[in-house]
């Protein structure tokens, strides 16, 4: 479980996020959501520190994020998986070789064993045949999955993704979703998502906040989004379905 209490984040006289307060319960997908510029990306670089807030803790099993040591902060890291918007492969590493890339560099495993484990990732992301493919040579669909593959390599405690869907058409991204979801539950893990996409919020978002303008807008999940009294959260939702409607419209 991750808590996020009363978090403030300026930059110089601009303040972004304006008190934001939410537990991320474990074995949940949590979404948080909101327009460009709302503030959901400082707050997720906010919580795995790539940002220090400028007021406020973010507790990770009850563990202050914010005053921990680097050598602790260090450690924290190794129990978090992060899955990038851009799917973030090395392009000169196959398949194998980038699931592999995390237990080269933080496992004391042996070469056989961590072969084993990065083929049980791409085996529970169905990409075992592509395990020698390079990332060119594969689509857009199946690196996001690598990416997940590599995420979830170390067993993390907390798995991260940026906008996951990103590039994808809905097919995939349904896909990608509902692997998101099955693998977060299966491994208990807590799982927080920043996402614009109405499809991943009315699919998987059993925990959802959004965010307008830095301030805690609205929290609730999947099954009281669509009849939600909050307006801001409703023009939000018409804004976005308009968006993909006219998205599909020239595809």
């Amino acid at each position: 479980m991750i808590e996020v209490k009363n978090v403030h984040k300026s930059f110089e006289d601009k303040e972004v996020l304006k008190g934001i307060s939410q537990t991320f319960p474990k074995g949940q997908t949590n979404l948080i959501i909101g327009q460009s510029g709302s503030g959901k990306t400082v707050l997720m670089k906010c919580i795995v520190g790539l940002l220090t807030p400028t007021s406020g803790q973010i507790l990770y099993d009850g563990r202050d994020f914010v005053t921990m040591s680097k050598r602790e902060k260090a450690l924290l890291r190794r129990e978090m998986g992060m899955i990038f918007q851009s799917a973030a492969l090395f392009d000169s590493l196959s398949v194998l070789e980038n699931v592999m890339f995390p237990l080269d560099m933080f496992s004391s495993m042996t070469l056989r064993d961590r072969t084993k484990r990065a083929q049980q990732c791409l085996d529970r992301v169905n990409l075992i045949d592509a395990q020698n493919k390079y990332p060119d040579e594969i689509s857009g669909g199946m690196q996001k999955r690598v990416a997940i593959a590599r995420a979830i390599a170390l067993n993390p405690k907390y798995l991260f993704c940026d906008e996951p869907n990103s590039g994808l058409d809905p097919k995939t991204s349904l896909v990608i979703d509902a692997l998101i979801h099955d693998i977060t539950v299966e491994f208990n893990m807590t799982t927080i998502m920043n996402t614009h996409d109405m499809n991943s919020v009315m699919g998987i978002g059993d925990s959802v906040i959004f965010i307008k303008e830095g301030h805690q807008e609205w929290t609730g999940d999947k099954t009281q989004v669509a009849t939600s009294s909050n307006q801001a959260l409703t023009d939000f939702i018409f804004a976005s379905d308009l968006l993909k409607k006219a998205r599909q419209a020239f595809v």
